[in-house]
């Protein structure tokens, strides 16, 4: 919702603000009418998407699924709300409360299983969970909504449908929502596949995925979330100003601007998501074993989980660098091109990951259940091939960028030296609980990554350090 609404909002508040405020009106009143209607169809027909994303399931466990099902769908809904606050801030280039919200949904499902977790069976505990996500969607959109509002002064709930800029973000809505939504779309994929692979799998996956989406999530999307605006903005600006789109010298600015945002935003991620990459590759098992090793969760679940996660790192950079160059398109007011290649993506993940995740353990005599991590390696070789439709499409209407070789050619090795120390410390350290481990041992890894970059030259470092730095002093100075 957000990609196909801040294209046209950035823009209309350069050209006129108070068209803007009318925009988010009508798209509110819009969103909260059509949400309502998907999240009561979503629970009436929870059994038969339960019967489509995981065919694998039978008996009890399709039975709690479904139910799972029905309570999460309402949640989502909400969910779906909070974009529009986020839509508002990010337009006005507030950032931290958008992105921090999320972490009072995760308060409240911690919160439900440290109220309600004791002596309670695995199913039982599962609905209080669900309960507990439900609340967090509410208090996630509801801490996002006062700002929003005091942003759009005078704002009114109703359905312009037939204003222009209402008729724009209505045709990009399901181009931008499936074109964005490519993650989670290969993600319900894997699911589907994962469901065959045997007993542990399908978990096994959802706990991959979130250890891997989280480097798309904070570098891939957070960085594409904040170019978006400037991006939109940027275009908008040169249309309004000198002439329009077919004026050469307001084309040649707006592209320069653009090649600027896209080159800084580049580097940004390969800054931060190659180390990402090189950690889960060396360090997966300790990087699980932190986050998950208690309770049920053995240090053989940790090995396997690693194994999904090292797969993972195939299509990792090339995910989150396609985030950036749909955001471009966003911006161009483009939203057919990210369709058109995320539906290629999904189609080669789709005939790669079934084939190799059910075909290639027995040929390699293997247990079933590695065929995960063949999965989301065939879902990399996807994520490589939109990445470079995206960017040659880009390139080829604002030109070729700038962020390339010479600082991948610092990053790679900085990155893989940095890991052979953590490396040898992590096998010095395995009689040692798995937070102390992943503690030092990535913390390690961090600061010679940070270190050798800095004596690399790369720019990125020296900005983070700063970055590091200032946040220390005026902590200081405030106590």
């Amino acid at each position: 919702m957000s990609a196909s609404f801040i294209p046209v909002y950035a823009g209309g508040l350069t050209r006129d603000p108070r068209a803007a405020s009318q925009l988010a009106g009508a798209i509110a009143a819009l969103l909260s009418l059509v949400t309502a209607v998907l999240v009561l169809a979503g629970v009436l027909a929870a059994p038969l998407l339960v019967a489509v994303i995981a065919p694998g399931f039978s008996g009890e466990k399709r039975e709690l699924t479904v139910a799972l099902v029905r309570i999460l769908f309402p949640g989502a809904g909400l969910l779906v709300l909070s974009a529009w606050c986020l839509g508002i801030l990010n337009s006005h280039h507030r950032f931290l409360l958008s992105y921090m919200a999320p972490v009072v949904w995760n308060a409240a499902m911690i919160a439900t299983l440290v109220t309600f977790g004791a002596g309670r069976d695995l199913p039982v505990l599962a609905v209080y969970l669900a309960w507990g996500s439900v609340a967090g969607s509410a208090l996630q959109f509801l801490v996002q909504l006062p700002a929003a509002l005091r942003l759009v002064p005078g704002l009114r709930l109703r359905l312009r449908t037939a204003s222009a800029d209402v008729h724009t973000v209505i045709r990009n809505f399901g181009p931008v929502a499936l074109g964005r939504g490519v993650v989670q779309i290969s993600a319900y994929v894997d699911a589907m596949i994962g469901s065959l692979l045997g007993r542990g799998a399908v978990a096994a996956l959802a706990n991959a995925q979130l250890l891997y989406t989280l480097p798309v999530s904070l570098f891939g999307m957070s960085v594409s979330a904040a170019q978006l605006p400037g991006m939109s903005q940027d275009a908008a600006a040169q249309d309004a100003t000198q002439g329009g789109a077919r004026d050469p010298t307001a084309m040649e600015t707006r592209n320069a601007a653009l090649r600027g945002r896209l080159d800084a935003g580049l580097r940004q991620i390969a800054f931060f998501v190659i180390p990402s990459s090189i950690a889960f590759v060396a360090l997966g098992d300790v990087i699980a074993a932190g986050l998950l090793q208690t309770g049920r969760f053995t240090r053989a679940d940790a090995i396997y989980v690693w194994g999904i996660v090292a797969g993972s790192t195939v299509g990792l950079l090339a995910s989150t660098m396609a985030r950036l160059h749909a955001s471009a398109c966003y911006a161009l007011r483009d939203t057919r091109t990210p369709l058109r290649f995320a539906v290629v993506r999904v189609s080669i993940g789709i005939v790669l990951g079934y084939a190799g995740a059910t075909m290639l353990p027995p040929a390699l005599d293997i247990e079933a259940r590695w065929g995960a991590a063949i999965l989301t390696a065939a879902s990399g070789v996807a994520a490589w091939v939109e990445f470079l439709l995206l960017r040659s499409r880009v390139e080829s209407t604002v030109g070729r960028s700038r962020a390339g070789g010479a600082l991948l050619s610092r990053l790679w090795p900085a990155a893989m030296l940095s890991a052979a120390a953590a490396f040898g410390l992590k096998l010095s350290l395995s009689a040692q609980h798995p937070i102390v481990v992943a503690a030092l041992v990535l913390g390690l890894y961090g600061l010679l990554y940070l270190s050798m970059t800095l004596a690399f030259g790369v720019p990125e470092a020296s900005a983070f350090a700063n970055r590091v730095r200032r946040y220390y002093r005026r902590g200081i100075s405030t106590q």
